[in-house]
């Protein structure tokens, strides 16, 4: 997983509340357990003009051009600006997945479902909880200034504009050490692997009965 530190990225704006996992990466795309290869088709169904399938070359489809992450202002976004309870809907892991394929590292709202909370942790995602009002005056910024950019500092847990204003954000402790540290579930267990392989010679030596 990658480490995230501090990001100085362009800001994509989503305004819309309650939206679900499968509007971020549709059912049909789930059938691969692969990390990478979903950014293509992250808000599928609202990004292209026609029904896309596994399989299909993405870069021959038409866009659609009222969704606002294919105007060219937002492109190359590393951090997305949403309403609340983003996420919702169904607990899969390949929403966080697209999303970062897609090349997002953050994403600012005023609430998120609960499970995609804690996936995009484990997929060096960093999901930010602003309150309304914040997230409102950072709508209105980014409407008004092409090219609009925030610095995110998770050490300090601080999200900055371009006038210096610093909103400060919480973050478990944990979650905070293993993003930082770039440490997903493998990571974290990877760590202990001189005990688990003196583990494993003990056992193989206290019952070598079952290794045969």
């Amino acid at each position: 997983m990658i480490a995230f530190s501090t990001l100085d990225g362009l800001v994509a704006p989503l305004d819309r509340a309650n939206v679900d996992t499968d509007a971020i990466i549709p059912k049909q795309f789930l059938k691969s357990i692969k990390r990478s290869g979903f950014g293509p088709n992250a808000f599928d169904e609202w990004r292209y003009l026609d029904h896309g399938e596994p399989g299909m070359d993405n870069t021959k489809r038409k866009l659609n051009p009222d969704f606002v992450l294919n105007q060219s202002r937002y492109k190359g976004a590393s951090i997305l600006i949403t309403r609340e309870n983003f996420g919702c809907g169904s607990s899969r892991e390949h929403a966080p997945w697209a999303l970062e394929d897609y090349g997002f590292r953050a994403i600012i709202a005023p609430s998120f479902a609960d499970i995609f909370f804690n996936n995009c942790f484990k997929n060096g995602l960093l999901p930010i909880v602003l309150s309304d009002t914040v997230v409102d005056d950072l709508f209105e910024a980014v409407e008004a200034n092409n090219g609009y950019q925030l610095t995110i500092n998770l050490a300090e847990q601080k999200v900055t504009t371009p006038d210096g204003q610093a909103h400060t954000f919480e973050v478990d402790a944990v979650r905070k050490h293993n993003l930082l540290n770039g440490l997903d579930d493998i990571g974290l267990t990877l760590q202990h692997v001189d005990a688990i392989k003196a583990f494993e010679i003990k056992h193989k030596s206290a019952q070598p009965w079952l290794f045969n």
